[in-house]
């Protein structure tokens, strides 16, 4: 064991693999957690998996646990740390805070208690003075969980969440999050010699985390800020060698990755996203409907994330998944197919068999990740989850 100890927050159903990412990210003593994994390392690896990982949505750094049996002994434990020693009266600062327990039921209350300690800290020590508030861009972020009667206080290491690659056109919210489809291709054990292809692309998350993840693009290249670069110990040069080492690891892979997307506007506007980011020979969406179209290779993988129906009649979505399930079993013989769905009810009607599915989270809503395997004479399967 080395380092200090961190903890990588995630979707729920991403864990294992999200540990095996830190490992191969340098990170130790790795632990799946609920949610998150805990693990080991030096700053390398903190800046490295903050730069790197497709898989954490952010990376907290533990350093004070204790016991309290109400909010005046909360209050305590609290004003006996140090604050002044961990950011100065110049720097900005706001809380976190996740309560699990019948004893604390208010997480902002617990927040606001926390900030008060502090604040009593620094008054005491630095002749009444104190430093500022800022709820939208700190300096630095305190992480306040409870559950029971345990309290652990964590530093934030990174600030604006993981998820948030810099493609995505801002206002224009896509049904998937980024860490999830990432999550998709790596669960699915797609490579880039098996040619994918998203039927119902959308903005085209799924296709371009894939992209990423075969030519080994750090998911955030372009991203400047992150909330470590705040801390005391920030090192600048370590952080430069961090990124360049990254972005010399990338890779010059030939892929080939298609999209349908039956909305014109929506094809057109990650069309828009894809020429942005360079990936026009690699990634090609065309505005057409998956039911009347042919498949653009002749074999390979599908991975998608179709309508739930949150929108449409029982009977409507019924029929559209039958449709669906109709369409693979005529036109895509010999291929494999990974299909995210929050209607247990709908995906029936695919009339397909799943070999394997795993629970996950859309936002608030329970998916299961179905595999199918479209079997065209002999059983052959491509891609299976690892």
């Amino acid at each position: 064991m080395h380092g200090d100890k961190y903890i990588a927050k995630t979707l729920f159903g991403l864990e294992e693999i999200l540990a095996r990412e830190i490992e191969s990210l340098g990170g130790t003593d790795v632990q799946p957690l609920n949610r998150a994994v805990s693990f080991n390392g030096d700053q390398t690896t903190l800046y490295r998996i903050n730069y790197c990982s497709r898989l954490a949505l952010r990376v907290i750094k533990p350093f004070l646990q204790f016991r309290a049996h109400n909010e005046t002994v909360f209050y305590k434990r609290m004003r006996r740390y140090n604050w002044d020693q961990l950011f100065g009266l110049e720097q900005t600062f706001k809380i976190n805070s996740v309560v699990h327990s019948s004893q604390f039921s208010h997480s902002r209350y617990m927040a606001l208690k926390a900030k008060d300690a502090i604040l009593d800290v620094f008054r005491l020590k630095k002749n009444g003075q104190r430093p500022n508030i800022d709820l939208e861009d700190p300096d630095m972020i305190i992480d306040v969980h409870c559950s029971g009667l345990d309290f652990t206080i964590s530093l934030d290491s990174t600030g604006e969440s993981l998820h948030r690659r810099g493609y995505r056109k801002k206002n224009r919210p896509a049904p998937l999050n980024e860490v999830l489809a990432a999550g998709m291709v790596m669960m699915s054990g797609w490579n880039s010699s098996i040619p994918l292809l998203d039927p119902m692309c959308g903005s085209g998350t799924i296709l371009l985390e894939a992209l990423m993840i075969a030519k080994a693009i750090p998911p955030r290249r372009n991203r400047l800020r992150y909330a470590f670069m705040n801390w005391n110990n920030f090192d600048r040069e370590l952080w430069s060698q961090v990124r360049r080492s990254a972005i010399l690891d990338q890779k010059e892979e030939r892929v080939e990755l298609a999209g349908f997307e039956i909305d014109a506007r929506r094809a057109k506007e990650t069309q828009a996203v894809i020429r942005e980011m360079g990936f026009q020979g690699s990634v090609k969406v065309r505005s057409v409907n998956f039911f009347d179209e042919d498949p653009p290779f002749t074999t390979g993988m599908i991975i998608s994330n179709p309508p739930y129906g949150k929108r449409m009649a029982q009977d409507a979505i019924e029929s559209f998944y039958r449709e669906l399930g109709d369409t693979l079993k005529n036109k895509y013989m010999g291929w494999s197919a990974w299909i995210l769905s929050g209607n247990k009810t709908a995906i029936k009607s695919l009339g397909l068999k799943t070999s394997q599915r795993r629970m996950l989270y859309n936002g608030a809503i329970e998916c299961k990740y179905h595999f199918y395997e479209l079997y065209a004479g002999s059983r052959k399967t491509i891609g299976s989850i690892t």
